[in-house]
């Protein structure tokens, strides 16, 4: 076949037009990246792939590399609205710090908790602690069972396993009794499970609502933002929060022959602080107003000790890091001990200064995460921080027993907090995160306790065995640091 000279005139000039479109949008999304003023590693990092890999830079950067800070969970109309009717009648928020015992620094947190995003302080409350998911979901599907007028469930996984299934019949008994049942699952999260088991929960009657679900195109852009809370709240006086989600590798280890996590039960004024975030995430997907349900909290005070909680939420909608900011502020005024599980240990750099600043003004910095873990990319991501760790006087503990999946921080002898956060870049900057912040002597020393428990079932690092591990294992560990902001 041959082409004319006004053929190639028209080819060059087609040529020349997609290259300029082509350069116009990186340099437009380069622009974009410079003027949101993220951290100066990060920018370097995305100008740097859209230079040199224009063609994967930019696939790589509309999935992964897009902001949504200051966007709007809810109307400011809404939200106005929500908290009025959250407000619980004849409890004062206005607590008077001076008259407890509650250290400065304890105060302190507390104040930057409520500069946020508007968290109250919770005095009136009761909290159940579970180390293992049988004595979790036996108490879970009890409550479930007892529920009379509403259940709110919000989880990142909701598998249609055995547990999973369990729990969509007794939601679906209820349903057929007139309890209103809505569920959140995240969209990615529960990729594994069938659309019929949501399905069949729809049928019956449960509003059922994936977060940010994915879908090609338009929306796989949605694919980098995760709701990563686990919360449930039953009638307004019975809440859970913590790390399991619904599968039975919480009850029986899955591949591995224990999985070892946090959950707690909660009863109290903190209800309405749960209820609030659930409300403001069925909101946020388009659902109506939940605001007779936040008006019913049910609080029994004579059946209420003087446990202090603050609920805090954070995600990449939100201004600031708000639990990553608390975390940094609770390490940096520990005075005597840290101690932290997590499953995953990439921590941001203000946070890996902290605690390495902590442990050299001789704070007992303990850090356990686990031996085996469900990410092979994610282990040696972790184990990357170590030696660093290590050199400055922090101890590392590696959790033989099985899959350790907590994620707790205790901090000297009044502060603890548990929830869905990881101590990584993804719950600090990109997952939709919920912790429960206590402030309690007698709840710190449980945490001990358990936290010592788990000490027997682990082994500690030896800096000097640890700096002759394999050569091969130092490359993946330092390839898949490069990597860790973004996993």
């Amino acid at each position: 076949m041959e082409y004319s000279l006004s053929d190639y005139i028209n080819l060059s000039w087609l040529y020349w037009i997609v290259v300029t479109i082509y350069s116009l949008t990186i340099l437009s999304i380069i622009t974009i990246i410079l003027s949101e003023n993220r951290n100066p590693v990060k920018s370097l990092a995305w100008v740097t792939v859209l230079l040199l890999l224009p063609a994967v830079g930019l696939v790589i950067y509309i999935f992964f590399g897009r902001s949504i800070k200051n966007t709007h969970m809810i109307s400011r109309r809404n939200r106005r609205r929500l908290k009025r009717h959250n407000n619980l009648k004849n409890i004062n928020f206005n607590f008077n710090f001076t008259s407890t015992h509650l250290s400065p620094d304890s105060v302190q947190q507390i104040k930057l908790t409520r500069s946020l995003n508007g968290s109250k302080y919770h005095n009136l409350n009761n909290i159940k602690i579970y180390t293992n998911g049988i004595d979790k979901f036996n108490d879970f599907k009890a409550d479930l069972v007892n529920a009379k007028e509403f259940i709110n469930i919000q989880y990142y996984i909701f598998e249609d396993d055995k547990i999973g299934t369990e729990i969509k019949d007794i939601l679906i008994s209820k349903a057929s009794e007139g309890v209103k049942v809505r569920i959140i699952y995240d969209h990615v999260g529960s990729f594994g499970t069938k659309t019929r088991f949501f399905k069949e929960m729809q049928n019956a009657g449960i509003m059922v609502h994936p977060f940010f679900k994915v879908s090609f195109p338009p929306f796989g852009t949605r694919i980098n933002w995760r709701n990563h809370r686990k919360l449930c709240i039953i009638d307004g006086e019975i809440g859970y929060i913590g790390g399991m989600n619904i599968a039975d590798r919480y009850i029986d280890g899955g591949k591995f022959s224990t999985w070892r996590d946090t959950h707690l039960r909660v009863t109290g004024t903190i209800i309405s602080a749960l209820q609030y975030s659930f409300s403001v995430d069925w909101n946020f997907m388009g659902q109506a107003l939940l605001e007779e349900e936040s008006s019913s909290i049910k609080i029994n005070e004579n059946d209420l000790r003087h446990i202090g909680m603050q609920y805090l939420t954070s995600g990449p909608t939100d201004q600031w890091s708000n639990i990553a900011l608390v975390f940094l502020k609770a390490i940096s005024n520990a005075k005597r001990s840290i101690l932290i599980q997590t499953p995953y240990f990439l921590p941001t750099e203000s946070l890996l200064k902290a605690l390495q600043s902590a442990a050299l003004s001789n704070v007992k910095v303990r850090i356990m995460i686990p031996r085996h873990s469900d990410s092979k990319i994610l282990r040696y991501a972790s184990y990357s921080y170590i030696n660093e760790c290590l050199k400055s006087g922090i101890r590392f503990y590696l959790y033989d027993a099985g899959m350790l999946h907590c994620k707790t921080i205790i901090i000297d002898n009044e502060f603890s907090t548990v929830g869905s956060t990881n101590f990584d870049f993804r719950s600090f900057e990109h997952n939709f995160e919920c912790n429960l912040f206590i402030y309690s002597k007698e709840v710190n020393e449980h945490m001990r306790e358990i936290y010592a428990e788990d000490l027997k079932h682990s082994t500690q690092i030896n800096h000097k065995q640890w700096s002759k591990r394999p050569i091969l294992q130092k490359v993946l560990e330092s390839i898949t640091r490069l990597l860790s902001p973004i996993l």
